[in-house]
């Protein structure tokens, strides 16, 4: 019989450790996993470490540092990591902890529920299961199981608020899916790594998603500019439409020649931003905002926010907008 690969799962909080409060649902700590580990450590060897107990509403830029530090010190002597977190952000921690751990050098994998555990019908069991099985496949990078699938973190995202089916992988295909014939994996869907493994967490919170609707006033950008924010994130119409009439292109051109990196993606979820085909998108080019091309907003916005951290300037951080790091963007 062959060893049993040794698993560490670190947890958040999230649904998926919640229990009945006086005001509804709220976080409990690790020990509502016991009775799922006992029955995974019939197949792996588990260690269960607690980083936090919150709901994912209330992970911010500082837990993501948190949990990438905490995956990063833990690492050595495991073949695999597991990190329950609740769902409404995990999306954006998934995105986050990718740039965080440069070609990490052990799979990480993210999952949570849509029930608690607690609950005899919770979808928590089998997302576990899938996340210790592809924890425990042998594939390196920062993945999300959700649902039978499993997907690259920094391609994500959230898109049912109650279903079991509550991730999609936005513009790449799944990295692995279960089925009867187990757990199948997709190595063209594997991250490239490219040098050694490293933690950097440095982060900028200064970082702004904006969401353009018809009529939106351009005012916005001169307070974005005025509340010091270093860095805007537009999710624009279709291919990357943004109205230049009126004072639109001239707000854009204030924040860019204050040194505001401007970085432009779609509200579509499928497909990319493409700003060289309308006027209204070569106009913004030639100002000098990034394409985000079709990347997430979860992962073009902690993109954004992990360059500016690392103190890279402008120039630097379109060139980097312009790179794949981790399976993040098609260039």
């Amino acid at each position: 019989m062959s060893q049993k690969k040794h698993i560490l799962l670190l947890t958040t909080g999230g649904t998926i450790a919640s229990m009945p409060g006086g005001d509804g649902l709220q976080p409990s700590d690790s020990g509502v996993f016991q009775r799922e580990m006992e029955q995974l450590r019939t197949y792996y060897d588990i260690t269960v470490r607690e980083l936090m107990t919150l709901d994912s509403s209330n992970i911010r830029p500082a837990e993501w540092q948190l949990i990438a530090q905490g995956i990063w010190e833990n690492r050595q002597g495991f073949d695999g990591i597991v990190v329950s977190h609740g769902t409404d952000t995990m999306g954006y921690t998934a995105s986050a902890v990718t740039f965080m751990l440069p070609n990490i050098d052990i799979p990480v994998v993210f999952t949570g529920s849509q029930l608690p555990l607690i609950d005899m019908l919770s979808d928590g069991p089998d997302n576990l299961r899938t996340a210790f099985a592809m924890a425990a496949a042998g594939h390196n990078g920062i993945f999300l199981a959700f649902d039978r699938k499993v997907m690259l973190g920094c391609r994500a995202v959230k898109v049912r608020a109650s279903g079991f089916s509550a991730f999609e992988s936005i513009n790449a295909r799944y990295t692995a899916l279960v089925s009867n014939a187990g757990l199948s994996v997709d190595e063209m869907m594997l991250p490239v790594h490219t040098g050694q493994p490293a933690l950097r967490t440095d982060i900028s919170d200064e970082v702004f998603l904006l969401k353009l609707t018809p009529g939106i006033s351009p005012k916005i950008f001169d307070a974005l500019m005025e509340m010091g924010y270093k860095g805007i994130v537009i999710e624009a119409f279709g291919l990357g439409g943004i109205n230049i009439l009126g004072e639109g292109l001239g707000a854009i051109r204030r924040c860019l020649d204050k040194g505001i990196n401007v970085v432009v993606t779609s509200q579509c979820l499928y497909d990319s931003a493409n700003l060289g085909v309308y006027q209204v998108g070569v106009k913004l080019l030639e100002l000098g905002v990034i394409q985000g091309r079709d990347m997430t907003s979860e992962a073009a916005m902690t993109k954004l926010m992990w360059a500016i951290g690392q103190g890279l300037d402008n120039q630097q951080i379109a060139d980097l907008f312009a790179q794949n790091l981790a399976g993040e963007v098609t260039v």
